[in-house]
């Protein structure tokens, strides 16, 4: 009780001079960092000073999970609040994560964080890769986004992917294609778009709430980045690391320059572990793991004057606690008996003393396979073997022998949450006819429209 009183207070306190008293969001989403790409999170390969001086300015979360290890449902997962089993997109039809033409989505009668926050009467912008279904009733702007500007799908989802017959790669504002990438230094100059887009968006919502969603396509490969960054890099690798931190800089400085830096409350974090050239250490496994780099990732929260500067949280938090703690934050909707798997972690965010994690356990997932369950310091397998996150996060010894109560517990706390998802889980969004949004090249007529994964083996 005295942790929620205390965050009440906070937060009633920290809101004066907030535009209508609630704090502008701006979450800023990478794709495969890893946990060690970063300054603040140890890295001594890549310069990253704007992200340090955020870090030093703000609050680090080093145990933030996102709820999948792969793009598509660990971005479900956070424009939901829900493991993405619970709405249909913990794969795609087909493959592990939603492919050009795709028929499935991000289910149009979900409750997206877009809509909560246009509920509270924010406007919401949409900078970058989206990944949750490309026919005309998943893309952004039907999921509560007022502005897109991005690419559909993964940048590498492209003619460039030779085990795939992809069509070109398209650049979309709103609803509508209005460019292609088509080489590398197309790939390289998405940062700069993504960025400038929303830098833009700030600048002309200055004088009402705002809610920004900042999903890069970097550091997924094929990496490159803009000439000034690659010159001084030793590879593309660090070249985007870098480019990203700029693009931290970018939205933080024209916070600072609208005098907007203490109405805004901006989180940092990527969508799943790192991929190849990229760092987890100290953690153990990468991308489409269920080992910790899979999904704990580097994350940064900032709003100067209420989010105590130079902090660090350990407790367990996740992407899918974003939407109910925003929601309350700003007064936003959330739609009655819709069951979500996010908590609210306010009083984490906002530093208030004693605050604890609310979750009991956080389940590890790879496609629909529940894998894992962290509770406390114990991580436990399906498989049975047993870790103590406290004393060994790079989950080096297996002490499941010396703990056998610990794993029989663990396990019946994975039966039992496999069951109530199967009773209270709901459909995928599913499109008739899908197609591309664009062609595929040198193929004629509504052949060339034909969905990617149709074409597998073709």
């Amino acid at each position: 009780m005295k942790a929620i009183l205390a965050f009440l207070v906070v937060t009633v306190a920290s809101c004066a001079g907030v535009v209508n008293g609630r704090p502008n969001v701006v979450v800023i989403f990478i794709d495969d960092m890893g946990y060690g790409d970063i300054g603040p999170f140890g890295s001594k390969l890549n310069e990253t000073p704007h992200l340090d001086r955020m870090a030093k300015g703000g609050r680090k979360l080093t145990s933030f999970y996102v709820a999948a290890p792969v793009c598509t449902p660990s971005r479900a997962a956070l424009m939901t609040g829900c493991y993405p089993r619970r709405v249909g997109l913990a794969k795609g039809s087909g493959h592990i994560v939603l492919f050009p033409g795709d028929p499935h989505g991000l289910q149009p009668d979900e409750w997206t964080m877009a809509e909560m926050f246009k509920s509270a009467g924010y406007a919401t912008g949409c900078f970058g890769k989206w990944h949750l279904g490309d026919q005309p009733q998943f893309l952004p702007t039907a999921q509560g986004f007022d502005s897109y500007y991005g690419i559909p799908y993964s940048n590498d989802m492209w003619p460039g992917l030779k085990r795939w017959q992809c069509p070109d790669l398209p650049v979309m504002r709103d609803t509508k294609v209005i460019s292609l990438v088509r080489d590398m230094n197309d790939q390289a100059d998405l940062c700069r778009q993504f960025t400038e887009e929303a830098v833009k968006f700030i600048r002309a919502n200055k004088e009402k709430p705002f809610f920004v969603y900042l999903p890069h396509a970097f550091v997924h490969g094929p990496r490159a980045a803009r000439p000034e960054f690659m010159k001084n890099a030793k590879d593309a690798t660090e070249a985007q690391i870098e480019e990203v931190d700029w693009s931290v800089g970018e939205i933080l400085d024209v916070l600072r320059e609208e005098k907007l830096a203490e109405k805004t409350l901006v989180l940092f974090t990527s969508d799943n572990g790192g991929a190849r050239g990229c760092v987890n250490l100290p953690l153990r496994g990468g991308k489409g793991s269920a080992f910790e780099g899979g999904m704990r990732e580097p994350t940064v929260v900032w709003w100067p004057g209420t989010i105590p500067a130079g902090t660090t949280c350990d407790e367990v938090m996740t992407a899918m606690d974003l939407l109910p703690t925003f929601a309350k934050m700003v007064g936003g909707t959330l739609k009655e008996g819709r069951t979500i798997d996010g908590k609210e972690i306010g009083p984490l965010l906002l530093g208030v003393e004693g605050a604890k994690t609310p979750h009991e356990s956080f389940f590890y997932h790879q496609a629909d396979n529940l894998r894992a369950v962290r509770s406390g310091k114990w991580k436990c397998f399906r498989k049975g073997e047993l870790y103590d996150l406290s004393k060994d996060i790079g989950e080096k010894k297996n002490i499941a022998a010396q703990h056998p109560e610990v794993v029989a517990r663990l396990q019946k706390v994975m039966d039992t949450f496999d069951e109530e998802m199967v009773r209270n889980s709901r459909p995928v969004g599913v499109a008739k006819n899908s197609r591309t949004l664009v062609p595929r090249p040198g193929v004629e007529g509504e052949e060339a429209y034909r969905p990617t994964l149709s074409l597998k083996g073709r």
